[in-house]
């Protein structure tokens, strides 16, 4: 029971007592005591004044002096306007911190006998792995740990999306100008080999996009009538506008008209209709291209140190989502348009209506979802829900996807979430804030930016010293470990929802809110523990005086099963990373305020290794929940 708990139950028994009137709980309130005030807990008096008919002041006064006098657990109080601050004992602290002590899973919940499915990184195989990706995997890698600390049984899965017209993009573009050419010639992984030609896709229907706009605007006509038609509208209508954000959006409008009726983007579509249709050429030559990028993967996957228990492919469950869709539509959950595409109408539901079949029978990436979640229960029927890591600009396409699936009558579609994260921004070398575009060229490699941290880890801590007696491959180790932690935390220490700007030198700071801050808080007591050598496993006397620095760290300790249960509750590893950073910083604080071996008192030496001992073993189960490693030198 925590202490919140407990003590509201005392407090219930005690005033029901003394006022001669039923207390209910809900009016015994507590919370946090601030920071400029005297206490570890506090009780707001305000709901209780108006039964004992007195200022809250006085009865803050009153329930001070009965809990002082009759619990124990109390050991002081003062009364500040309407809030009871009250000061537990030392006994209390020291009495958790043997029992902590024996826990050897401290901070995880019991088997909740559940079982739950989490998703993240979901790449698509035509480009390599980037920043966006790096926030993607370290959060649902973190929050599936998470998930397991609170009892679930965790399945950890991705949907790889290696089908569809950005894939025969590549394809397209590799068929007409690589020449030949592979990874092994070129000496590039394969992922970034197959994103080269995503790119020069886009620069040559780029060059033939302006090639038709300027056609269209000469009135030469060569696509069929419903294009002239479409750009005739659409130009008048631009040409009546006077305001700009009007207008431009009219152009937008006719770019992407005149894109689609470029040369190259007619010839991708009738590609995808030819694998769809497993046209040998084109299947082969699509296994041939993932095949390369499916290598490269790996081996960004093995930098990052994430993992996943079972891989779906969009190739495999689109065609389930297709015949679900035929299904809805023949009991009226769908409707078909004249041009043959499958709609749902979700007008009545807040939403709009939503494409889950092309008319020329191509799955969309609704479709894909549909059939995917539907797969996912099938493979595990004891599944109680689904964890889509997925970053928010798709928070629309998961309010759609769950409310088809819950139409299509799934009860479990009740369960699905969408743990949703904003974008993460890069900084040039002007200092200018902008947003990643795969096609266009402008992102942060994930490999490259792995092995960016990892040096930089390496020029300060070579810089720092301290690596003396290491062997080369100690080093390394310790390179990665550093480099890869102040990446992982950097980009997990923000909540899921805002959106960030990333900045990798920051992130291998050793002051700071960093990663290697606090990892070197562990390697600090690692050092530490290694000097005292062999501990008294005696429990700890729990008449010994505390120093407050030290009840705040035991204060933090105590408080880690809750955190724990919060970050679960709240889909967000950043509640874990900033009770690690603050359980560090508390820690530092420790070190300069206390001495441990200069400590005369047998006992009381003991107890600090004991409490240094157990806040390395939370400082690691925490950076474990995040993904994160901790030296044991540093």
């Amino acid at each position: 029971m925590n202490l919140e708990n407990h003590l509201t139950s005392i407090v219930k028994e005690l005033l029901t007592k003394h006022y001669a009137t039923e207390i209910g709980e809900k009016m015994i309130q507590f919370q946090k005591t601030r920071k400029d005030f005297a206490g570890d807990i506090t009780l707001v008096v305000f709901p209780l004044a108006k039964i004992a008919k007195k200022s809250p002041v006085q009865v803050g006064e009153e329930i001070g002096t009965i809990l002082k006098a009759e619990v124990d657990l109390i050991s002081d109080f003062n009364t500040v306007q309407g809030f009871l601050n009250l000061v537990i004992a030392d006994s209390y602290w020291l009495n958790n911190l043997n029992k902590i002590s024996l826990e050897d899973d401290y901070g995880s919940a019991a088997d909740k006998g559940s079982r739950l499915m989490v998703e993240y990184s979901s790449p698509n195989t035509n480009k390599p792995l980037h920043l966006g990706h790096l926030r993607n995997n370290f959060l649902g890698h973190s929050f599936s740990r998470i998930l397991e600390a609170n009892g679930h049984k965790v399945v950890k899965t991705q949907i790889v999306n290696d089908r569809g017209i950005h894939i025969c993009k590549s394809m397209l573009a590799w068929e007409r100008f690589g020449d030949g050419s592979t990874p092994e010639s070129t000496g590039l992984k394969g992922d970034k080999f197959v994103g080269k030609y995503y790119v020069e896709f886009d620069k040559v229907l780029k060059q033939e996009t302006a090639t038709v706009i300027s056609k269209w605007e000469n009135g030469n006509f060569e696509e069929s009538a419903e294009f002239e038609t479409e750009y005739t509208r659409l130009a008048t209508a631009m040409a009546a506008k006077e305001d700009d954000k009007a207008k431009k959006g009219l152009a937008d409008k006719i770019k992407k008209l005149a894109n689609n009726a470029t040369p190259i983007m007619q010839d991708v579509k009738e590609m995808l209709l030819k694998w769809e249709s497993k046209d040998p050429h084109v299947y082969s030559l699509w296994q041939k291209m993932n095949g390369w990028v499916y290598e490269g993967f790996e081996d960004t996957y093995k930098a990052m140190q994430v993992s996943f228990d079972k891989l779906y492919y969009e190739s495999n469950t689109y065609l389930t989502g297709k015949q679900m869709v035929e299904d809805g539509l023949e009991k009226g959950i769908f409707f078909q348009k004249e041009d043959g595409s499958v709609w749902i109408d979700l007008t009545a539901d807040g939403l709009d209506e939503k494409l889950v079949l092309r008319g020329d029978g191509t799955a969309v990436y609704m479709t894909q979802d549909i059939g995917t979640a539907q797969q996912r229960m099938q493979d595990f029927p004891d599944l109680n829900g689904i964890v889509y890591t997925v970053g928010n600009e798709q928070d629309y396409h998961f309010k759609v996807l769950f409310l088809i699936l819950e139409k299509l009558g799934y009860e479990w579609a009740k369960n699905c979430h969408h743990l949703s994260y904003g974008m993460v921004d890069l900084r040039n070398d002007k200092g200018e804030v902008g947003k990643m575009k795969s096609r266009e060229g402008t992102v942060v490699d994930a490999d490259d930016l792995v092995n960016e941290v990892v040096l930089t880890a390496k020029e300060m801590t070579e810089e720092r010293g301290h690596i003396e007696g290491m062997t080369e491959e100690e080093k390394q180790n310790l390179y990665h470990l550093i480099g890869l932690g102040g990446l992982k935390y950097f980009l997990l220490k923000v909540d899921p929802a805002k959106r960030m700007t990333f900045n990798p030198e920051e992130s291998v700071e050793l002051n700071g809110n960093t990663g290697p801050f606090i990892q070197y808080v562990h390697a600090r007591i690692c050092s530490l523990l290694r000097k005292a050598g062999e501990l008294d496993k005696t429990p700890i006397k729990e008449t010994i005086s505390l120093h407050e620095v030290e009840r705040e760290i035991l204060k933090k300790l105590v408080e880690y099963p809750i955190i724990v249960k919060a970050a679960g509750a709240e889909y967000s590893p950043a509640v874990i990373a900033n009770y690690a950073f603050d359980l560090g910083k508390t820690y530092n604080s420790f070190w300069q305020s206390v001495s441990v071996f200069k400590e005369e008192d047998n006992e009381l030496k003991r107890m600090r290794l004991e409490l240094s001992r157990n806040v390395a073993r939370v400082i690691k189960s925490a950076m474990y929940l995040l993904g994160i490693d901790v030296p044991e030198r540093m």
